[in-house]
C-alpha cells in the first residue's frame, strides 16, 4: 500500500511539472503574433511535445510533420502570402 501512495504521488507531481513546463512555455514563446501561436499550439503539444523549450526543433518539427498539422498552422508555417500583400498594401 505503501508503494502505490508512492507511484500516485509521483505521478501528480510529475503532472504539475508538466502543466507548469506548458505554461511556462507558452507564456514565454518569443516567434509569432499571438493568433500564429494560437493557431499552433495544439499541433506543438500533439506532434511536437518533446520538443519544448527548444523554439528552432518546434518549428522543425512542425515543418517535417506539416501533412498532418491544422489548417490554421498549417497556413502559418507555410506562410500566408496573402495575408502578408495585404498588411504590404495597407502600408
Amino acid at each position: 500500500m505503501r508503494r502505490q501512495f508512492g507511484l500516485r504521488r509521483l505521478a501528480a507531481i510529475s503532472a504539475a511539472a508538466a502543466v507548469t513546463l506548458l505554461h511556462t512555455t507558452a507564456s514565454f514563446a518569443h516567434s509569432g503574433t499571438a493568433e500564429e501561436q494560437s493557431a499552433c499550439t495544439p499541433d506543438v503539444l500533439s506532434l511536437c511535445f518533446w520538443q519544448i523549450p527548444n523554439e528552432d526543433k518546434i518549428v522543425a518539427c512542425l515543418n517535417k510533420n506539416v501533412d498532418r498539422l491544422s489548417p490554421e498552422c498549417r497556413k502559418v508555417i507555410a506562410g500566408d502570402d496573402d495575408s502578408k500583400t495585404a498588411k504590404r498594401s495597407k502600408k
